[in-house]
């Protein structure tokens, strides 16, 4: 009988299968078929593909199930059919395995992204992956890898799906990545591994994508924040087009090479994706031989919490500098604020995440508690708010659990809830939420006797904090102790009892320390005086982390200098840059004024993505005097331009980009009722299509999005689109350009054949081509006019080549 899979990979390395798509298509899957209906048409097909990588010493066989989704079987008309074909894939695989070898429940992405940055809700996603992941796990598989995701928020969806009805099977999850080292959406493997590991990923890692050596790359940052063991399941290299047919040229010589670093950083299954075959399975089975396969801890110190956002990170405790959490976000004393929650509005939001991420916070707290609102979904357009507007990791702050569960579900990565005390109400209520969703939490060190005096009473509440979040599976090291800071004015004697609290805290549990430091002023005058020496005292205490106002300069300074005094700021280096060409004074730069003329207002709300202020900023250039077009190409086209470059330098990444480009339609479509019905210039015609066989067009639509936004017309076909119709209708349309894309490599030689039926039908148009698979030399072959590896790239190169034309 084998062993547990998690206890097998403590003594030994596990080979997984190779690709399964290109071995069906040799045994004659047909182009835009199913392949997964072939567990019910050609078992006997499937089983042989199984067969050959257990001959070739697979540990782990892989059931044909990527693309089992009841979204994705749709596109075939199987949705009705999903545990059917779900549970046959097991079955055939288990007959092949025997107790032999594993079998792995292969989950695929659904091809749609979840809210903001698509059309459906974390619920609906969910309820996708459970609905495969119990077929999967009734007919028995022994683990579930999830596989080939773009989206960090989609794979955290899946995982918490299968945590609610399995709460015990094993399952890997992999991020894709693309060469920059993020993800499609701009996800950090650091950030992928933080929130895979925290929803509840027992190996995590990365498929296809990339080749063994960039893969190396993205496991060793991964390796810098995770002790989890790793997964590395690369392609047999980058692929290439020879005679018609994709090939993936890495040797199985070449994809052993880095099996020595492989295992020294913690990797403990290997296995191959796009282009592997039997013969790279062998070879990697046949190079463990002889090596020491022992499992070594390996990974970041374990006194340090690590929290996440889709784009960034942050490591708080274990030695790190202290983290500092923006409280600005919070309508308490603030009506201005108040009053936009209730009218559902989130300017307030939006601009104070952005000031104080630049003024230096590390995290942002979001309360939205305001009376007479519907704080569920305040919380949730906040979040979407926030995160859309910064890099920085969320602290979801409400006594509400159905508002802690709301922002939860709408988070990107793991987030910190603030928070729960030690009253049994509050630990029932917030613990199961904190557990299920991934969170780390803030243990305020009250209870239902309220504020203890002492500091070692305040010990005892935080133990008992602890205990209860063992028992719901919640580590010591996802808690973080509040041991309250009260303001001096009216209990004096307390202050310093907060900061002997924080030294047992830590001393005795070992926890992690936050404080809301600005409490230690109120009702005084010249808080920041106050507050500030309080904030140097706390963090020569131990603190790990403070709850200030990140905007108060007195604040600010404490801070930086303690960190270089403390030998948390290596050679001052964050000190330096705060306050280089300050001078004598010793005063950081202030932060840079918003514009004042309405073209770089116009141009600032699209950058930031400001949908909500748009229309009021267009109406007001208006009534400047500026006509449309003015308004459009002085002040909105110039904005999205620079979104443009900083996607470039990678300091926005796609999300950010749509959101511009939402914010760029409501000031057309504000602009539309200035024209009284006319339409704008426009810049040309674009067709746009996905390739007969291909049913991907995640990329295609953002592209198309893209293009509207910056003046062109598009005609978009959607996916699996035929030749002879995209020849017909660029016909027709008198398309000045025809943009075509493919996510698979089987079917991006179908370009060539809609290149060349556009020649023969004399279509004197401009083609572009574009998608995961697709590479400059492959576009320059088949003789694309332009390639482009992104949808900004595809928007700047058809401007150039229209204007040239």
């Amino acid at each position: 009988m084998k062993q547990p899979i998690l206890q097998a990979l403590k003594e030994r390395v596990l080979i997984l299968d190779g690709a399964m798509g290109t071995m069906l298509q040799e045994r004659g899957l047909k182009p835009g078929q199913s392949p997964e209906e072939l567990n019910l048409l050609l078992p006997e097909v499937v089983a042989g593909v199984h067969r050959e990588y257990l001959a070739a010493g697979a540990d782990i066989i892989v059931t044909n199930t990527f693309g089992g989704s009841r979204e994705k079987l749709s596109h075939f008309g199987l949705k009705e059919r999903v545990a059917e074909i779900n549970a046959a894939a097991v079955r055939i695989a288990r007959e092949v395995a025997g107790e032999t070898a594993y079998v792995g429940a292969s989950i695929g992405p659904t091809g749609r992204f979840v809210e903001p940055v698509g059309d459906l809700s974390f619920d609906e996603m969910a309820d996708i992956f459970r609905e495969q992941a119990t077929a999967l796990v009734s007919a028995g598989a022994d683990l579930i890898t999830l596989e080939t995701f773009l989206d960090i928020k989609e794979i955290r969806a899946a995982l918490i799906a299968i945590r609610e009805i399995a709460p015990e099977i094993p399952v890997i999850a992999m991020l894709t990545f693309d060469d920059n080292g993020r993800s499609v959406l701009g996800t950090p493997p650091e950030a992928a591994a933080i929130t895979l590991e925290a929803a509840g990923a027992d190996i995590i890692g990365s498929n296809c994508g990339l080749g063994v050596e960039g893969m190396y790359e993205v496991l060793v940052a991964m390796r810098r924040v995770t002790r989890l063991p790793l997964i590395c399941q690369a392609n047999a290299g980058l692929p290439l087009l020879q005679d018609g047919v994709t090939v993936f040229p890495a040797s199985p010589e070449e994809m052993v090479r880095y099996h020595d670093r492989l295992l020294e950083l913690g990797v403990r299954i290997i296995g191959g994706c796009c282009g592997t075959t039997p013969r790279h399975i062998r070879a990697m089975k046949d190079a463990l031989a002889g090596k020491d396969q022992t499992c070594r801890p390996v990974g970041p110190d374990k006194g340090t919490l690590f929290l996440s956002s889709r784009t960034g990170f942050v490591a708080l405790g274990g030695g790190q500098p202290v983290a500092i959490i923006g409280e600005r976000i919070n309508p308490t004393g603030k009506k201005a604020f108040a009053a936009e929650l209730q009218e559902g509005k989130v300017s307030y939001i939006r601009r104070e995440a952005m000031e104080q991420a630049a003024a230096g916070a590390h995290l942002l707290d979001v309360n939205v508690g305001a009376p007479g609102i519907d704080e569920p979904a305040a919380m949730e357009q906040a979040v979407f708010c926030v995160t859309g507007a910064v890099q920085l990791p969320l602290v979801l702050d409400s006594s509400s659990p159905a508002a802690l569960e709301r922002g939860l579900k709408a988070a990107d990565g793991k987030v910190l809830v603030n928070s729960v005390s030690g009253e049994e109400k509050s630990l029932g209520r917030v613990l199961p939420l904190v557990k299920k969703y991934g969170a780390a939490v803030i243990g305020l060190t009250l209870d239902e006797q309220g504020i203890p005096e002492s500091a070692d009473q305040r010990l005892a509440v935080a133990e008992r904090i602890v205990a209860a979040a063992a028992r719901q599976g919640i580590t010591a090291g996802n808690v973080v102790a509040d041991c309250l800071t009260l303001t001096v004015s009216a209990e004096q004697k307390r202050a310093m009892e907060s900061l002997r609290a924080v030294r047992l805290v830590k001393e005795r549990l070992g926890l992690n320390t936050v404080l809301g430091v600005s409490n230690i002023s109120f009702g005084l005058p010249a808080r920041p005086v106050i507050s500030s020496s309080f904030f140097a005292m706390a963090i020569a205490a131990g603190l790990d982390a403070a709850i200030i106002n990140p905007k108060e300069q007195p604040m600010m300074d404490a801070y930086r200098s303690a960190m270089v005094l403390l030998n948390r700021d290596v050679n001052a280096a964050a000190y330096i840059e705060a306050y280089k060409g300050a001078g004598a004074a010793a005063q950081a730069p202030a932060p840079s004024e918003p514009p004042k003329d309405i073209r770089g207002r116009l141009a600032a709300a699209i950058i930031g993505g400001d949908r909500e202020g748009i229309e009021s900023l267009v109406g007001e250039a208006l009534s400047e005097g500026l006509d449309p077009l003015a308004i459009s190409n002085e002040g909105l086209i110039p904005g999205l331009e620079e979104v443009g470059r900083r996607f470039e330098k990678n300091q926005v990444f796609l999300p950010q980009v749509m959101r511009s480009a939402e914010t760029m339609q409501a000031a057309f479509t504000r602009l539309k009722q200035e024209l009284a019905g006319a339409a704008m210039e426009s810049k040309g015609r674009i067709l746009m299509a996905t390739v007969e066989g291909d049913i991907h067009d995640i990329g295609k639509n953002i592209v198309c999005t893209l293009l509207e936004n910056h003046g062109f017309e598009v005609i978009d076909l959607g996916k699996n689109v035929p030749a002879d119709r995209i020849v017909a209708e660029a016909l027709e349309q008198k398309a000045d350009a025809v943009g075509l894309s493919a996510l698979m490599t089987t079917t991006m030689a179908e370009m060539e054949n809609v290149l060349n039926r556009l020649r023969d039908a004399g279509v004197k148009t401009f083609t572009m081509v574009g998608g995961a698979v697709v590479t400059k030399e492959y576009a320059d072959r088949i003789g694309a006019d332009l390639y482009a590896k992104d949808a900004m790239e595809a928007v700047a190169r058809i401007k150039e080549l229209l204007c040239k034309g």
